[in-house]
């Protein structure tokens, strides 16, 4: 985040919305209700069940007839080759149930190289230090990189981060197959493109989580967290232009589209347009005035800014604000969850800045990018945890539930609606490239406060948790309540 300011300000929309928002929690009922007046997801991810299994290969899968150039037999090959095998199973399934029967035609060749020392060539250039996998369209192939691309997923996020990366490619030889089908063109800006085939990917996912691939298993929470984490992991750097002719999206917007195909299907791709992706893409470059590149340091002064640009925002519910204390991150009585804790007794929120300041640090791409974990997860994931602890007193103080099964979703959604909020000008903080991402990575830890309860519980499926700070960042607060009531 950066420091925003000005006074005469007007101030965001969400202190207008947020008086019949939050206070149409009300009907909810008090802490320790468990009853909810709709389905909210917090049991289902778009309308499947909650599974918990390894997801991956399944026992006894088939051995593809595909034929792939240069293949070496390797652990990541053969998940890459039964990725491409699957894919097609799927598209020869789904491309005439969604596209007027039109029939779908296999890719013509496949690639498999090592980055580190091969040298083949496509009709798109030398695969020669090429970390990559890519859909190459003159010869209508697909190539992956085994040597350094492929195993780092696997061995960060598991073997469905494999199949990730493939559907994901594959999802641009559909966009050739479909042509006016799909809308793309020579001018179609190619964040629109990635969009589109990030999209495609989630349809896939939808149809192994029903069971019917083959080849391929994925488990609903753990599996489905894990394949979101690995496109977490292949976002654009913070700072990158939604118009840049490399630009393939933040995490925010290449989870928005994966889920979009997962819960809706092809067609919903294939509608994606410059016009309607413009309209929700968060990505942009870093602000002339964001000397910290989106990243600030949490001390003393950023809390008092914090909790100034919360009471901003959450002002027209209403009710006591609660106050943020560094106390270690416990209650003293009831449940404590930190680093950051919502005390129910006094109206406070507990925070271990020490810890807080530890998340916050910048996240390192480099040492990412090689599979090492160094540093935090940036400002915002810090800010946001704390967001989640306070949004629960300002739900508390209108007599909505702290500990239902909605409370969490609901919880993250009102963290997201403060987010959009910050995004404008002349806000005492003001949201910075990058910072939604960082709430993305946080969301998808086994640990995050962001979608919790009062007691920190979360939904198990990251799916969900995401969902709901987006629902929230695109729609507004309203949107919090009537969902997650």
């Amino acid at each position: 985040m950066i420091q925003g300011g000005g006074r005469g300000v007007r101030r965001p929309a969400l202190i207008a919305v947020v008086t019949v928002a939050v206070l149409g929690l009300s009907a909810c009922g008090g802490s320790g209700s468990s009853g909810s007046s709709a389905d909210t997801g917090a049991g289902s991810v778009a309308g499947l069940p909650v599974t918990h299994f390894e997801s991956g290969l399944k026992s006894g899968a088939p051995t593809p007839d595909l034929n792939v150039r240069n293949a070496a037999g390797t652990e990541d090959d053969k998940l890459a080759t039964a990725a491409i095998a699957d894919v097609q199973a799927y598209w020869t399934e789904q491309f005439p149930a969604n596209f007027d029967g039109q029939q779908f035609k296999p890719v013509k060749s496949l690639l498999s190289y090592d980055a580190k020392r091969d040298t083949q060539k496509t009709e798109c250039g030398s695969v020669k230090g090429l970390v990559n996998a890519f859909y190459c369209p003159p010869d209508d192939s697909v190539a992956w990189d085994r040597g350094v691309l492929l195993p780092s997923l696997r061995e960060r996020f598991g073997p469905m981060s494999v199949v990730t990366v493939l559907a994901h490619e594959f999802g641009h030889a559909i966009q050739y197959r479909l042509g006016e089908k799909a809308g793309v063109t020579k001018s179609t800006p190619t964040v629109v493109k990635e969009q589109q085939a990030d999209c495609f990917a989630g349809g896939y996912f939808r149809w192994v989580a029903e069971d019917k691939s083959k080849f391929y298993r994925v488990s609903t929470a753990e599996g489905l967290n894990q394949v979101m984490a690995s496109m977490f992991f292949i976002r654009d750097s913070a700072g990158t232009s939604g118009s840049d002719q490399q630009a393939h999206g933040t995490a925010f917007d290449r989870t928005y589209a994966f889920q979009a195909g997962f819960a809706k299907g092809p067609k919903e791709c294939a509608a994606m347009n410059a016009e309607n992706v413009k309209a929700r893409l968060t990505e942009r470059p870093f602000d002339k005035g964001d000397k910290g590149k989106g990243d600030e340091k949490l001390n003393t002064q950023m809390v008092a800014m914090l909790k100034k640009s919360l009471d901003e925002a959450f002002k027209g519910a209403g009710v006591a604000a609660p106050e943020i204390v560094d106390q270690g991150g416990n209650c003293s009585g009831g449940k404590s969850t930190p680093p950051a804790s919502y005390c129910a007794d006094n109206n406070t929120v507990s925070i271990d800045l020490a810890k807080l300041n530890q998340i916050a640090q910048p996240v390192d791409r480099r040492a990412e990018q090689k599979g090492q974990v160094r540093g935090g997860m940036g400002d915002f994931a810090a800010f946001a945890e704390v967001a989640s602890r306070y949004a629960l007193g300002i739900q508390k103080g209108v007599g909505a539930s702290l500990d239902n099964p909605n409370a969490g979703l609901r919880t993250a959604c009102l963290v997201g609606a403060w987010a959009s909020a910050t995004s404008k000008p002349g806000q005492t903080l003001r949201l910075s490239a990058g910072d939604l991402d960082e709430a993305i990575a946080d969301l998808l830890m086994p640990e995050s406060l962001i979608s919790s309860d009062v007691n920190g519980k979360r939904p198990d499926s990251g799916f969900d948790r995401v969902e709901s700070l987006r629902k929230g960042y695109l729609e507004g607060s309203s949107v919090c309540s009537t969902q997650y009531g």
